[in-house]
């Protein structure tokens, strides 16, 4: 019994140790990409600058989204996830101009911006307070996005604003899900990698965001 309880203790210390310096790091990138974000946002707003586009945003997202996994293990990693989340931030910009110029644009952005903090805090601090394991929500939320984001592109090319509204409502859940998992995910020793950790996180709230701000933009118009 001695000897069984002088293996497993500092096996069991250990693995607790690397969860929480993968937990911290990630956070700490999380939070200085979203002001990275911001920044870009914020820069891409003051310019008036137009939005990039469909095609090129696609091109622009998944290009380095491809580059920040191929060096997820290197210090150009971290480059490539400012690159990434500098360019949604872009992205974003134009977005927000077009809200903040309808009636109760501003009162719309604020409630998307707090609803989305209220979220992702909610949902990290029960994923860790109750080491639930999400795991299981891996397939799901992936084939989810995979058909919610083919449902948008339908949406925006045939002009169907109940589709699109229908796709933001689903992507609010699975992107909450997609928080529960990736979280859970950094607690039970899944993801040991903070880069990748950050970037589906990063894509979580910002999904989470823009989703509430259609949804919002939408009933805010409505009265």
């Amino acid at each position: 019994m001695s000897t069984e309880r002088a293996i497993t203790l500092p096996s069991s210390r250990t693995f607790t140790l690397a969860t929480n310096r993968v937990l911290r790091n990630t956070y700490l990138l999380l939070s200085m990409t979203l002001f990275f974000s911001a920044l870009a946002a914020g820069v891409s707003m003051a310019l008036d600058l137009p939005h990039p586009g469909l095609i090129l945003t696609l091109v622009g997202y998944f290009g380095l989204l491809y580059l920040t996994t191929r060096y997820r293990s290197r210090d150009l990693g971290i480059l490539f996830v400012f690159a990434l989340t500098g360019f949604m931030g872009y992205t974003l910009g134009p977005i927000l101009n077009a809200y903040l110029s309808l009636p109760n644009g501003a009162q719309t952005v604020m409630m998307a911006m707090a609803g989305t903090a209220a979220i992702f805090f909610a949902l990290s601090i029960y994923a860790r307070a109750t080491g639930t394991d999400f795991s299981f929500l891996g397939g799901f939320l992936f084939a989810g996005i995979i058909v919610a984001f083919l449902a948008g592109l339908a949406a925006m090319f045939f002009s169907m604003p109940a589709l699109s509204l229908a796709v933001s409502a689903v992507f609010v859940m699975l992107m909450a899900g997609l928080i529960l998992y990736e979280t859970s995910n950094i607690i039970n020793g899944g993801e040991t990698n903070y880069i990748m950790a950050t970037v589906t996180l990063f894509v979580a709230i910002f999904n989470l965001f823009t989703s509430l701000l259609h949804l919002l933009g939408f009933l805010n118009n409505e009265d």
